[in-house]
């Protein structure tokens, strides 16, 4: 059945060929029930809220429906997951309704998670729990708020049906918006199947899609894989800069357009560590906070692989080609510390660029994992120290030895003798750089758990509330940016699909 809600689709990935995907329809479910829908992001891309709040927008939210202009498909993909190679897993409960063209010019994808078996579940059920996508929901919408790169949560509805996981579950689907569900894998699905037409095709269209200034290079392919690794390298330190871990890194979880994509075991730290884990399937750390860095250069070396046929051609041989994709690769290092220290000065409130700086930076890290001190409190709280001497009393009182911040902090002091901007301007940057607000994994657990347990979304309302302005003060809600309690701390997350 076609709805009439109107997405006003304009496809462009279900015009390449067939083998780029398979065709289907979500499976039907009864029952479903809006649990949240994002109308502002609604508006932004040209959607009434109203109509997607309504019964028959609920029916397509949930896959019950088709809209008009939906083309749906399951796309295919590759890719290696904690380093071993799959080559085929593809969206096994994802479904790509369509692309829409929003209020500002960009085009972007609409697609349902947890809508149902795909010919990609090899064997899977295709459904979605209401916890992962609760927290997918949270993550992405508080990474939008922090302004770092992400697919968004446009809603949530529930299916009246429930999933088997670890126990019974309620289901519930996720209607998420990207600017593509390209990846690093959708590539390697190609080169596994050894179609270089394909590869090609895919790299045009990605071209056309995100990097239309790669189309008018001399060597178009060269400036896509230096483009890709400009803006991962980019979002990598982003990540880093307010102690995020992805938690699941692989190259089919790798956006090609830069986004933050597929939150699932994912988390930030509380107290300081640079080997911190929260995965419950990283065992060996792979994706740790520090090895975020190496592990987004794997991957996108991975990429650089998919692309050397089209390299080679364009370079005109193979040790040009090999020699173009080694310079892209050499660039992520560059790039990754270039945005890293740019925003660390901006965290510690320096305006100008010396060469002490990034050291300044380092110790105090290494002084704060030695303490076990909460990451982002500490530079909030830096944020004060920087306005008035006094409010270095609140940074001390984080460290179990007050001296190992005392040091660093006259070090500090001195440095900002070289800034001449105000200590009243200074910490209102700062702020702006540092937020008082993070999804912290107890707060997020809880919410989790009200949602499953007693069906009460009220909190689930209420954090969101507080991580869409994370970078203003809010004294009244000060409880949501306390760490965690012995009895509440959180160790372990997990992917929940």
């Amino acid at each position: 059945m076609v709805g009439r809600v109107r997405f006003n689709f304009t496809n462009s990935y279900a015009q390449l060929p067939e083998r780029f995907y398979a065709r289907l329809v979500p499976s039907s479910l009864s029952g479903a029930r809006l649990v949240k829908l994002n109308s502002r992001l609604a508006e932004e891309l040209g959607l009434d809220p109203a109509e997607l709040a309504s019964k028959e927008g609920i029916e397509i939210l949930a896959g019950n429906r088709v809209a008009a202009g939906s083309e749906p498909l399951a796309m295919a993909y590759a890719g290696h997951q904690f380093g071993y190679f799959v080559r085929q897993l593809g969206d096994g409960r994802t479904n790509l309704l369509g692309e829409v063209i929003g209020r500002d010019g960009v085009r972007s994808d609409i697609q349902l998670k947890g809508s149902g078996p795909t010919p990609f579940s090899r064997n899977g059920d295709g459904r979605a729990a209401l916890g992962p996508v609760l927290r997918e929901y949270i993550v992405s919408e508080a990474m939008a708020a922090l302004g770092v790169p992400t697919t968004r949560a446009l809603a949530v509805v529930t299916t009246g049906q429930s999933v088997v996981r670890e126990t019974v579950v309620p289901g519930a689907v996720l209607t998420r918006v990207a600017a593509s569900h390209l990846r690093v894998g959708t590539f390697q699905f190609f080169l596994a199947q050894g179609d270089v037409d394909g590869i090609r095709t895919l790299a045009d269209y990605t071209i056309g899609r995100h990097y239309p200034e790669a189309a008018q290079a001399r060597h178009p392919y060269r400036a896509l894989l230096h483009g890709v690794i400009q803006r991962q390298a980019r979002l990598v330190a982003q990540w880093m800069l307010l102690g995020f871990i992805h938690g699941v890194m692989n190259t089919d979880n790798t956006s090609i357009s830069g986004e933050t994509i597929d939150y699932g075991p994912c988390a930030f730290m509380e107290e300081y560590d640079p080997r911190k884990v929260f995965s419950s399937i990283d065992h060996q750390g792979r994706y740790a906070y520090s090895n975020q860095p190496n592990a987004m250069h794997w991957n996108l070396t991975r990429l650089a692989e998919t692309l050397l046929p089209l390299l080679v051609k364009e370079e005109g041989s193979d040790e040009a080609g090999l020699a173009s994709a080694h310079h892209a690769l050499e660039k992520f290092g560059l790039h990754f510390e270039a945005a890293r220290n740019a925003g660390m000065r901006q965290k510690l409130g320096l305006t100008t660029e010396y060469g002490e700086d990034i050291a300044l930076a380092d110790d105090l890290l290494k002084r704060m994992a030695e303490n076990d001190v909460d990451y982002t409190l500490t530079f909030r709280r830096l944020c004060d120290a920087a306005a008035m001497t006094d409010g270095d009393q609140g940074v001390r009182t984080l460290f179990a030895n007050p001296a190992d911040y005392d040091a660093w902090e006259k070090t500090w002091r001195l440095r900002l003798t070289k800034e001449s901007i105000s200590p009243q301007d200074r910490a209102t940057q700062m702020r702006q750089a540092n937020p008082a607000f993070i999804p912290r994994n107890h707060l997020v657990e809880a919410v989790l758990r009200a949602a499953i347990d007693r069906q009460d979304f009220q909190p689930f309302e209420d954090l969101l509330d507080v991580l869409a302005c994370p970078y203003d003060d809010r004294p009244s809600m000060d409880r949501y940016s306390i760490p965690a309690g012995p009895e509440e701390y959180v160790s372990k997350t997990f992917c929940g699909t």
